[in-house]
């Protein structure tokens, strides 16, 4: 078996059982949070008869283990239980709002690897002059805020003052598209829409600005720090002695060895965005899985919040292994050590 495709087994094997440990976690959790979720759901109106018929229909009056042991049947068949929120199967309510969650996030980690590693990159070419003190100072403003802050400084600028983009919502009403894959800006372009496809990036673009900027900056940081270090390198300096161009120099033999480093924590940004799309997609009304979380929560709906959360610990495992295969692809001294073991 090649060692690339044996490494990409053992880190699904691994993600495997760090889900199934983070389900029993999530479960307990779910269910020690203070309230009754029967009666959450049925009222303050409903009899206790009412109350009891429900608890026993969700097994809340068995002991957690056998709780637990019934819901993981359930899963293995493909069931996640039904929502308390919206009274229709999780699975269903995850497929409606997981894809605008993951546009928006796709979004942002494009807006994140291809504003910030690009600035990073020029902040290292021109260290100590002004391009570089003025994005170390962008950089920093951008980390130093949480996605919510500039979701609400964003809409207070671009939606109030200067009305340019859209308050909430992903797409106009006078756009009326078929959902093929969930993804606006695709099923525009599926259906030749170019004015719905035009619509739906001009909603998306302030939300995904918001929920990138932090990683943004932290993109340009670690970038401009890793190729810093690089330029230290004797070979750098032999190519700058042998006088190739500084375009050729930076492009070439600085950025691609910085890359490795800076790709786990990019990695791992790109990750996050899904738990910061929570309050960015509350404050721009984002009908996506983050905002549907936050609703079952505090709604107490165990079956939702569970699955709602292990889909997001899902997407962030999935984002861990690509990111590990391609620092198997972009080092070849891992892919060496790996062949000779």
């Amino acid at each position: 078996m090649p060692p690339l495709m044996r490494q990409i087994l053992s880190r699904v094997g691994i993600s495997l059982l760090v889900l199934w440990g983070a389900s029993m976690l999530i479960f307990v959790i779910a269910r020690v949070i203070p309230g009754d979720p029967a009666r959450v759901a049925l009222g303050p109106n409903a009899t206790a008869e009412q109350v009891e018929a429900l608890s026993q229909a969700l097994h809340l009056d068995r002991p957690i283990l056998i709780q637990y042991g019934f819901w993981l049947r359930d899963l293995v068949q493909g069931d996640l239980g039904r929502s308390l929120y919206t009274n229709r199967p999780v699975t269903q309510d995850i497929a409606e709002f997981l894809p605008a969650t993951l546009e928006l996030v796709f979004v942002a980690a494009l807006l994140m690897v291809a504003l910030g590693m690009p600035l990073g990159i020029l902040a290292a070419r021109y260290r100590g002059r002004w391009p570089d003190h003025l994005i170390r100072v962008l950089s920093l403003l951008t980390v130093s805020a949480p996605a919510f802050v500039w979701a609400v400084v964003l809409m207070l600028l671009f939606a109030y003052f200067l009305p340019i983009f859209p308050i909430a919502g992903r797409l106009s009403e006078e756009f009326a598209i078929p959902r093929v894959t969930g993804f606006l800006t695709i099923d525009s372009l599926l259906a030749g829409d170019l004015a719905a496809f035009a619509d739906a990036l001009h909603h998306i673009i302030l939300p995904a600005v918001a929920l990138s900027l932090s990683g943004i900056g932290q993109a340009a940081r670690l970038t401009r720090a890793n190729m810093i270090e690089t330029y230290d390198k004797p070979y750098i300096e032999m190519a700058q002695a042998y006088g190739f161009p500084e375009s050729r120099i930076s492009r070439t033999y600085a950025f691609r060895p910085s890359l490795i480093p800076s790709l786990t924590i990019i990695g791992l940004d790109i990750a996050a965005l899904l738990g910061n799309a929570f309050l960015v997609e509350a404050v721009f009304g984002w009908p996506g899985l983050s905002r549907y979380g936050v609703q079952v929560i505090l709604r107490k709906d165990l079956n939702a919040i569970v699955g709602t959360v292990l889909v997001i610990a899902a997407m962030f495992l999935i984002v861990n292994i690509i990111v590990d295969i391609l620092t198997v692809l972009l080092n070849p001294k891992i892919r060496h050590a790996e062949k000779r073991g």
